[in-house]
């Protein structure tokens, strides 16, 4: 199980101010600040869900690990800051691209459920028993993909909501048609509903992304989940976010896929 439970070590700050040399930003306009962050080629913003909790676009099953698809692209300044000067109004995930084969991505979680609100990321997780219960049965489960990891979890004793990261990186039809032994990727969120005492899987998920490698260069990569990086409100009023990428992503301190 390359998929770890805990935070990653950094700390980001988001409010509605921008820095002090930026009060005049026009609304629209996110900064982002990396400070000395190194390797960064690409700060993205996407956004994943319109305001009803539907899919904005559709996931691109041709989709690559070092070319997600981003409603725009921050322009690099000095000083380590990266601005989108002019995004529409919606709430946005952040996606970061560092050299060499580093991922960062924010989320958070849509409804799944009709009447269903959305959750924040980091909104709280589930007492331990409930925790255990839902991650057990994911565990005993059969499914397609052979390493199925619970990321993070956030509800209550009647409703969990899971981004789970599904990876299959063993023999399938599809080495053929690539010519070398895949790998499949995908980042769903999923919900479980307490039913008269019991934790039953909801049939609905919403797909985050899907991507098809080779596997030797997917298990070159990190690939991890940041909560702080997503559910970023933009509308009338500028904002400013502050993140240090660490030089190392420790797989005992982070979320997600590991080089093996």
């Amino acid at each position: 199980m390359r998929a770890k439970q805990f935070s990653l070590a950094f700390v980001i700050v988001l409010d509605t101010l921008l820095f002090a040399d930026l009060t005049a930003a026009p609304a629209g306009e996110l900064v982002v600040s990396l400070g000395s962050s190194e390797g960064v080629t690409l700060v993205g913003a996407i956004r994943r869900w319109d305001d009803d909790g539907k899919a904005h676009a559709a996931v691109d099953p041709k989709a690559k690990i070092d070319s997600p698809r981003v409603d725009a692209q921050a322009e690099k300044r000095d000083g380590g800051r990266w601005i989108f000067p002019d995004l529409a109004d919606g709430t946005y995930d952040l996606v970061i691209l560092a050299a060499p084969r580093v991922r960062v991505e924010g989320f958070r979680y849509p409804p799944i459920s009709e009447f269903d609100a959305f959750l924040a990321a980091d909104a709280k997780e589930p007492e331990e028993e409930i925790r255990e219960t839902i991650t057990k049965h994911i565990a005993r489960s059969r499914h397609y993909e052979n390493k199925v990891s619970p990321l993070y979890l956030a509800g209550n004793d009647k409703q969990v909501r899971i981004l789970i990261q599904l990876v299959r990186d063993q023999p399938t039809s599809f080495d053929g048609d690539f010519g070398a032994p895949v790998a499949t990727v995908r980042h769903e969120i999923w919900q479980y509903t307490n039913n008269y005492g019991g934790w039953v899987k909801d049939r609905r998920t919403e797909v985050l992304d899907r991507v098809i490698m080779a596997k030797s260069e997917f298990r070159r990569w990190t690939w991890v989940w940041e909560p702080k990086l997503g559910g970023i409100a933009v509308g009338k009023k500028a904002a400013s976010l502050s993140y240090e990428l660490p030089r190392r992503l420790d797989p005992k301190t982070a979320r997600g896929w590991f080089p093996e």
